[in-house]
C-alpha cells in the first residue's frame, strides 16, 4: 500500500481511532512509517461490543507507547444519531487539540466514504465543491483534519490487516440500512468500488484538479478575530465560493439551499452561528452574538454602513473604529 505520510512527520497528530477496519489499519500504517500520533476514542454506550473496542484501544496505546484519550458518554439509538454522535466526537476531539497542542486530526475515511458522500450530495442537489466534500487536508481554526486514504479502497484495507494478521472489529450497526450512509453504501457505492474502483479514483483525481484550478486565492482585505471583510467581486458564483472557503475553516458546509438564500437575502444567519452579508461592495462574515451597544457606536455604525448583522461582533472586539473605514 503506496501512502506518503511525509507531511505530517514533524507535526504532533491525534488518530480519531475507533478499532474498526479502517482506523486500525491507520493506526498499523502510521506506525510503519515512524509518524509520531497519539489517539483519542469515543464510547457511545450503544453497543456492548464498543468495551471491547475500548480495551483494544488500551491495549495497543500500551504496547506501542501512545497516549489516548477516552470519553465515555450515554447515547441513546435515535433516528439522529449519526449527527449527534458526529458533533460529540468532533468536540471531544477539539478539546483534546486545544488543551494539549495538537496539530493535526487524522482521520481514516476512505473511498468508500467519499463516494457515499459524493452520491448523497449528488442525490440531494449539489455543486462541485459540495460533491468533492472530502479532501485530503481540510483547515480549521487551530488545526489540520488530514485524510491519508481517500484513495484507498475499504477492502484493501481488510486485505492488508488481514495479510499483516492484525485485530479489528467489525461494528454491526454499520449494515442498519435506516441510517442513510448505510443505505448508499450497500445499494451503491461498495457495488461501484467493486467493479469499478480504479476509473472512480481517476474521477476523483480529475475532479479534484479542476476544483484546484478553480480555487481563488482572494484574502480578506479586512481579518479582525474571527470577523473576515472581502472585496464583492460582481459574481455570484465567485462570491460564494469565497463564503465556501471561509464557512469551511469554520466547520460549516453550505447546502445548495443555503447558497441561494445568501444571493437572494443578502443578509443571513448560518446554522444559527455565522452572520453573512453581501452588500454592492464587500463580503462580511462574522460570528453571531447578542450584546448591548453604546449609543454613539450605533450612529457611528449605521453612518458608515456597517451591516447591521456585524456591529454586535465588531463591538465585542474593542476595535479602533477608524480601522472599519475602508
Amino acid at each position: 500500500m503506496n501512502l506518503n505520510f511525509s507531511a505530517i512527520k514533524e507535526s504532533k497528530n491525534l488518530l480519531a481511532f475507533s478499532a474498526g477496519v479502517d482506523s486500525s489499519a491507520l493506526f498499523f500504517l502510521l506506525l510503519e512509517q515512524n509518524i509520531p500520533f497519539d489517539i483519542a476514542i469515543v464510547n457511545y454506550n450503544v453497543r456492548v461490543q464498543s468495551k471491547d473496542e475500548v480495551l483494544y484501544a488500551k491495549e495497543l496505546t500500551s504496547k506501542y507507547n501512545k497516549q489516548i484519550y477516552i470519553k465515555d458518554v450515554k447515547l441513546e439509538s435515535t433516528s439522529n444519531f449519526e449527527k449527534t454522535a458526529r458533533d460529540i466526537r468532533y468536540k471531544f476531539f477539539e478539546e483534546i487539540i486545544d488543551e494539549n497542542s495538537y496539530e493535526i486530526l487524522i482521520t481514516a475515511h476512505q473511498l468508500n466514504d467519499k463516494l457515499e458522500w459524493f452520491l448523497m450530495q449528488l442525490t440531494k442537489g449539489a455543486g462541485l465543491i459540495e460533491l468533492i466534500g472530502f479532501n485530503e487536508f481540510e483547515q480549521k481554526e487551530n488545526y489540520k483534519i488530514y485524510k491519508p486514504l481517500l484513495d484507498i479502497t475499504k477492502k484493501e484495507l481488510e486485505k492488508f490487516l488481514q495479510k499483516k494478521n492484525i485485530k479489528y472489529f467489525v461494528d454491526n450497526s454499520n449494515f442498519d440500512e435506516k441510517y442513510k450512509r448505510n443505505y448508499f453504501r450497500h445499494n451503491f457505492s461498495d457495488k461501484l468500488l467493486s467493479e469499478y474502483s480504479n476509473g472512480i479514483k481517476k474521477s476523483f483525481k480529475y475532479l479534484q484538479n479542476d476544483i484546484n484550478s478553480l480555487n481563488l486565492s482572494i484574502k480578506p482585505i479586512k481579518s479582525f478575530n474571527e470577523l473576515e471583510i472581502y472585496k464583492n467581486q460582481n459574481d455570484n458564483n465567485l462570491n460564494i465560493r469565497i463564503i465556501d472557503n471561509s464557512l469551511k475553516k469554520r466547520g460549516f458546509l453550505l447546502s445548495s439551499a443555503q447558497r441561494e438564500e445568501i444571493i437572494k437575502q443578502k443578509e443571513i444567519t448560518i446554522s444559527h452561528k455565522i452572520n453573512i452579508t453581501l452588500n454592492e461592495d464587500f463580503i462580511w462574515i462574522c460570528p453571531k452574538i447578542e450584546i448591548n451597544m453604546d449609543k454613539k457606536f450605533k450612529e457611528f455604525y449605521r453612518i458608515n454602513k456597517i451591516p447591521k448583522n456585524m456591529r454586535a461582533y465588531i463591538y465585542s472586539l474593542n476595535l479602533d473604529l477608524d480601522e472599519l473605514i475602508f
